[in-house]
């Protein structure tokens, strides 16, 4: 446990109103279609269609356009829809990657790396932070009790709450050990039930939170333990 300590304070999650971020589309399909239209234009009028290859490739480009934009928008979709009702995020710098629930916008909030929350629900949302360490293992740490009480007493709730861990697992990925935590943080107007996954790579510690207001755990827990099962680190 004293490693721990060299840990801690990790930033302490908060949750924010922010407004959601605009959408950037895609200028795929308008620049390729103008760039045909510029090469017909550009066609002499006196070759006959029939005989001129110029017109033949032409005609074989806007064949092609539409279905090289379908497949764009296919293999996105794709990527983005892993899994019906969520959305994926690939963090590729700082090698990580998990679900959130489709609908929720990501937001900025001081000291953590990426924010995902519902803006009617503000309880409900997903955190990922990260801090440096030397350690290799998650388990050099100690085991999943003991490191699910620290957390959550020092790090993942605020000191004047009342604080109160459920379960504390480990599970293996790809060769890798993590640590998941369920646990309660009662505030004076409010209770939030949440979910916490814990991992070290890159020579970082990495926390993934979720979680929701406890009147709505009932409606919320399936997608929240989808949530904190996909967290995955990769190496960079």
């Amino acid at each position: 446990m004293a490693a721990l300590q060299h840990l801690l304070p990790i930033h302490r999650t908060s949750f924010s109103n922010s407004s959601s971020q605009s959408q950037k589309h895609s200028p795929v399909r308008k620049t390729t279609l103008c760039l045909v239209r510029a090469k017909q234009a550009s066609v002499p009028s006196s070759v006959q269609p029939q005989d001129s290859p110029t017109r033949r490739k032409l005609l074989a480009i806007g064949a092609i356009v539409p279905w090289i934009v379908q497949l764009s928008q296919t293999s996105t979709s794709f990527a983005a829809e892993s899994k019906k009702g969520f959305l994926a995020v690939m963090d590729r710098k700082d090698g990580y990657s998990f679900l959130y629930p489709f609908g929720w916008q990501e937001v900025v909030i001081e000291g953590q790396d990426k924010v995902f929350k519902d803006v009617i629900e503000p309880l409900e949302s997903v955190s990922v932070n990260m801090i440096p360490t030397s350690k290799q293992d998650i388990r050099d740490l100690g085991s999943p009790q003991q490191i699910g009480e620290a957390l959550i007493k020092k790090v993942l709730a605020p000191s004047s709450q009342k604080t109160k861990l459920i379960e504390a697992t480990e599970h293996d990925v790809d060769g890798k050990a993590y640590y998941t935590f369920e646990f309660i943080a009662q505030a004076p107007n409010y209770t939030r039930h949440a979910l916490s996954a814990i991992t070290i790579g890159n020579g970082k510690f990495y926390t993934l939170t979720t979680g929701a207001n406890q009147r709505r755990w009932e409606k919320m827990k399936d997608k929240l333990h989808t949530v904190v099962d996909s967290f995955k680190i990769v190496n960079v």
